[in-house]
């Protein structure tokens, strides 16, 4: 800075303030310290800026699974708002979640002085590792999240359930099959949840459940076994991938889609568009998402520990694979 000072013939602090914003430098000044910066090839040095402001500009994030659609989306989301809130966002994935993982990430990223960390794992036994933490910074949660929860952004996953559910029942042929995601995932279980309510609110009993684990192949394993029952006419795979091993089994059983059985997947995958025939699904709105984590983020920085922000709402996108 100081070497910028010289070549621009300002002072230090004058430097200071352009690389802060400050609104009281002339523009003239300004002009000039930016073009000695550049002349110089100058970079803050954003290690030695923490330990003088005790802030690092950072905020920390652990996701798992990032190997799946919504996961991923939800990890690139947080870092986008963060970005564009002027934070960096590091982010450290479990390639497989235990408690001993998710301490070892935390503690990466404590090492690193973030101001904030950012959770994206939906499992219940890992979010209570993470409560029992009493980390000194704020902790946000974006998955496994309840309505009315403080310090926690997420989408409201029983809605979307609820959402793929009716739009099957209004197409009638009586009730809904579904495959389910894997039970431990708290959305998988608020996706079911959702289905269940679609059937209670018209008196109607649920159809066939089966498990499966995000797969393409799961499924498809799944939609074999409820094509054994020729009364099927309508499923809701929990996710677009599921939903794809679906209708893959019912191609090969001949089964006419949507002629014969209407399916409805969940999440909106680029490709939902271009399956055969094309998927009706669930969106989930994932940069409203990483904008509402950021937003608590930065209310808990600035005092306000117990912050909360409504659940995003779904939308049900109406394809050819319902008979839309």
């Amino acid at each position: 800075m100081a070497d910028v000072a010289a070549a621009a013939g300002v002072s230090h602090q004058t430097v200071s303030r352009v690389l802060n914003r400050h609104p009281l430098v002339k523009d003239a000044t300004r002009a000039r310290v930016l073009a000695a910066i550049e002349q110089l090839g100058y970079r803050r040095n954003n290690a030695a800026r923490a330990l003088v402001t005790n802030r690092s500009g950072n905020i920390g994030m652990v996701a798992a699974h990032l190997a799946l659609y919504g996961p991923s989306m939800v990890a690139a989301a947080v870092q986008e708002a963060g970005h564009a809130a002027g934070y960096g966002v590091a982010l450290v994935g479990l390639p497989e979640l235990s408690v001993d993982s998710l301490h070892d990430a935390v503690d990466r990223l404590l090492d690193q002085a973030v101001e904030a960390l950012v959770v994206a794992v939906a499992h219940p036994a890992a979010l209570d590792a993470v409560a029992a933490l009493a980390l000194p910074i704020p902790v946000v949660l974006t998955q496994g999240v309840q309505p009315g929860q403080v310090m926690a952004a997420g989408i409201d996953q029983q809605r979307g359930g609820q959402l793929a559910t009716e739009h099957l029942l209004d197409r009638g042929g009586g009730a809904v099959a579904h495959v389910t995601g894997p039970l431990d995932w708290i959305e998988a279980r608020q996706r079911r949840e959702g289905w269940r309510l679609a059937h209670d609110l018209r008196w109607i009993a649920t159809g066939t459940e089966l498990a499966g684990d995000w797969s393409a192949e799961s499924g498809y394993r799944a939609a074999l076994i409820l094509l054994e029952d020729p009364s099927v006419t309508a499923v809701f795979a929990a996710n677009d991938a599921m939903a794809l091993g679906v209708l893959r089994a019912l191609h090969e059983r001949g089964r006419k889609v949507p002629g014969e059985v209407r399916v409805v997947g969940f999440d909106d995958v680029p490709e939902a568009g271009h399956y055969w025939p094309p998927l009706s699904t669930v969106r989930q709105d994932f940069g409203a998402l990483g904008r509402h984590a950021v937003e608590l983020t930065l209310r808990a920085l600035g005092g306000e520990r117990h912050a909360a922000v409504a659940l995003v709402e779904p939308v049900l996108v109406a394809r050819r694979s319902s008979g839309a």
